[in-house]
This record gives C-alpha cells, sequence and structure tokens, in this order.
C-alpha cells in the first residue's frame, strides 16, 4: 500500500488540502429500505394509531423476542429509561457495582434513583468488567452488579453469575453494543435478570432512537410492562407507579426496517472490520481488537489502542491530525466516567482503584465504519495513520513548537 501524504506539510493539520471532501464519522446512521420504511410510516398514519402499545410496537417486540431467543423484549423510549426502569423493577438500592469504563447513563440510570454506583476496573484484554476485582468492591450494601458488554464483545457471563449467586447480587446487563451478539453460542438478551439493548441512530441497528428490555423472568416483564405506561393495568386502573417510557410506532417501523436489513449490516461491518485488519496490520504501537470469530458478532465498532512510547504521537493528536483530514474518529469513553461530573466530585479518588481504565481512556481510538464506509475509505484512513506513526516523533515536535 502506498501513503496517500508524503510530507508534514501535506497534511491538513500543518495547512495541506482535507484527504476527504466529507467528513466521515463514527456513528454515522444506517438506513434500511426506505421504501419499506415509507410504507410502513404511511400504514401507520393511515390507521391513526401512534402511540400506546400499537400494533407495529407489538410485531416489533415478537420479532426481536424470536431474534434473541428470549420469552419477553419490552420496547422502550432509549435505553437509559430501560435501565431505570429494570433498576427500580428489580429494587436495587444502596450500592451497585458498574464500569467506569463505559458510557455515562450506565452510571447515570443509578444516581438518578440515588443509588450509589461502585466503579470496578476493567480487564485490559477484554475491556469488560474483570470478575477478579469485584469481590473486593462488595460491602454490605451492595445489591447488584451491572456488566457492561463493550464494543459488543461479551462479559465474562459465567464468572458475574457465580458472583451474583455467592453474594445474592441482581445481575443484569448493559448491552447497548450488543445486539446481534451471541456468547457460547447463545445470543445475548438471555442473561442475567435482563439485558437493556440501544436502537439509538448511532448504533449499527438502529430504530432512529429507542431501546428495549430483554428477559427470561415473567414477573419482571410484566412489571416493566406496567412501569413503562404510567402504572396502567388498564383504563382507569393504576396499580403500580411507573413513568412514560413507551415506544411509538414510528420508532417501531424503522427498527422493523433496520431489522429486514439486519444481515447486510453486519456483512459491510465484517468486511471493514476485516479491511481494517489488513491495512493496520503490522503499524508498530496501533493494536486494534478483535472479536472472536467463533461466535456471532455485529462488527459494530473498529477500535484501536495507541501506544505513544511505540508511535511517538499521542493518541489525542492522532486523532486531532484525523479530524483535520475530516476524519471523525472518536476516543471512548473519555475520561472515564469517575471523572465526570457529579462521580469526580462524589468520589475524587475512584481512579486509585481503576488503574486500567485510567491506562485505557488516554489510548482509544474508534474509527469510522458501517454504510458510509468503503475500503477505498479504509485505505486512505490507514494510510494516514500509518504516515502519523512512521512521523510520529517528528509531528508531535512540530505541534510542540507551535504552542
Amino acid at each position: 500500500m502506498t501513503n496517500p501524504k508524503h510530507t508534514l506539510t501535506d497534511l491538513a493539520l500543518f495547512g495541506g488540502e482535507p484527504a476527504f471532501d466529507e467528513m466521515l464519522h463514527v456513528g454515522r446512521p444506517n438506513i434500511g429500505d426506505r421504501d419499506k420504511l415509507i410504507a410502513r410510516l404511511n400504514a401507520i398514519l393511515d390507521r391513526r394509531w401512534l402511540t400506546n402499545n400499537g400494533p407495529v410496537v407489538q410485531e416489533f417486540e415478537a420479532r426481536l423476542a424470536e431474534f434473541l431467543g428470549v420469552k419477553h423484549v419490552v420496547t422502550v423510549v432509549n435505553a437509559t429509561i430501560g435501565l431505570e426502569l429494570v433498576i427500580r423493577a428489580l429494587g436495587l438500592q444502596g450500592e451497585v457495582i458498574v464500569p467506569a469504563f463505559t458510557f455515562v447513563a450506565t452510571a447515570h440510570a443509578l444516581q438518578w434513583q440515588e443509588i450509589t454506583p461502585v466503579f470496578s476496573d476493567i480487564d485490559p484484554a477484554t475491556h469488560n468488567l474483570d470478575p477478579a476485582r469485584i469481590e473486593r468492591m462488595i460491602t454490605p450494601r451492595t445489591t447488584g452488579v451491572i456488566g457492561v458488554h463493550v464494543w459488543g464483545r461479551p462479559c465474562d457471563i459465567e464468572a458475574l453469575e457465580a458472583i451474583a449467586r455467592k453474594h445474592n447480587l441482581a445481575l443484569l446487563f448493559d448491552a447497548a453494543h450488543a445486539f446481534g451478539v451471541s456468547h457460547r453460542g447463545r445470543m445475548i438478551g438471555r442473561f442475567g435478570q435482563a439485558e437493556v439493548f440501544s436502537f439509538h441512530a448511532t448504533k449499527f441497528f438502529n430504530a432512529f432512537e429507542g431501546g428495549a428490555i430483554a428477559t427470561n423472568d415473567d414477573a419482571l416483564a410484566e412489571k416493566l410492562r406496567l412501569m413503562r405506561n404510567f402504572g396502567f393495568a388498564g383504563m382507569d386502573n393504576v396499580i403500580y407507579i411507573g413513568t412514560n417510557g413507551k415506544m411509538h410506532e414510528f420508532t417501531a417501523a424503522a427498527g422493523l426496517t433496520a431489522l429486514d436489513s439486519l444481515d447486510a449490516f453486519i456483512a459491510i461491518n465484517r468486511r471493514n472490520y476485516e479491511a481494517y485488519r489488513a491495512h493496520l496490520a503490522d503499524i508498530p504501537g496501533v493494536d486494534m481488537i478483535a472479536y472472536d470469530d467463533q461466535e456471532r458478532n455485529n462488527y459494530q465498532y473498529i477500535v484501536l489502542e495507541i501506544d505513544a512510547e511505540v508511535t511517538g504521537i499521542h493518541r489525542d493528536l492522532l486523532m486531532r491530525l484525523l479530524h483535520a483530514e475530516r476524519v471523525r474518529a472518536r476516543r471512548y469513553f473519555y475520561p472515564g466516567v469517575h471523572r465526570m461530573e457529579p462521580y469526580r466530585s462524589l468520589y475524587p479518588h475512584a481512579g486509585l482503584l481503576l488503574p486500567e481504565t485510567e491506562r485505557l481512556v488516554d489510548r482509544v481510538l474508534s474509527l469510522p465504519t458501517g454504510t458510509a464506509v468503503d475500503e477505498g475509505a479504509i485505505e486512505r484512513i490507514a494510510g494516514l495513520i500509518r504516515f502519523a506513526v512512521a512521523h510520529g516523533h517528528d509531528i508531535t515536535r512540530a505541534m510542540e513548537n507551535e504552542r
């Protein structure tokens, strides 16, 4: 492969022309068959049943349950509300153990209900909760554990289940990244008391907005359906405290349309994943996360770990360079939830117990993928990274001289 740039002055960061005419974004939405979507929307308008558990929502829930192999899927307005509903339905209180290497909503769903999120460190190989570190975080106030399937790579589910049984804790999973993924041949969605999916526009499988809770617990599913609709059990009959967490018909129509294209979306993600692996494979100090090809994967995220000591260029400067070239790479989950408010004020010393999290948030870089990216674009992005690493010390010195 040839490098698209040959001198530092060719880089947009130093006055050259950007490599791409349009911005390439991480999480740019995939759109399914527009004709199918429009037909579904027109049918909804003709029925004038726009929300309140309409037929499209019911169809979406049934198809999701069949796909995941679970008894119940309860759709919700978004995954954050889904987490909040499950946390409340399970009666969690006191303290709940979560990773700090996650999207802030995982912790917010607890803090919003005055439950203390206790941040536990991650396994540097998987980026998921390290079961070996969890037990030292358990106190008499601990009532549950929330595992997060980061990048769509499943947690060590069996180890977390064993800890939950041993200490009589609730176990649920934030599966926002993990739709369409399997663990030991079983689909994510079938583990813990419940698993919560996100169908936000940035996810490879999206309903524009929305989420879903998957569970095999009949009583929990019944309670969740009550809670998402103000506690109504029929006309004028409120029997439980609840909120307005319902998914509406248009969102469900978008979800059904995306479900029709799921295999195509995953095939494109895998094609891009294999292309990135090929083009980035021999760049020193740049390690790309791998997926287990023995399982079903959605290949939704292209994630690099940048070792600045080897590359000579820090992750943040490499990101800045890519942004100048109109490649909107992202750092996740920087700076770690424990360093966001209100957690950095409430728990100012949490980072002392999170060495792997602290290290990882300074190294991770996510690259664009999905239907908006082709192999030609991937080769050019890899070429930029290759050039940046080859000239890492020169770029770093040049930027320091500009300060």
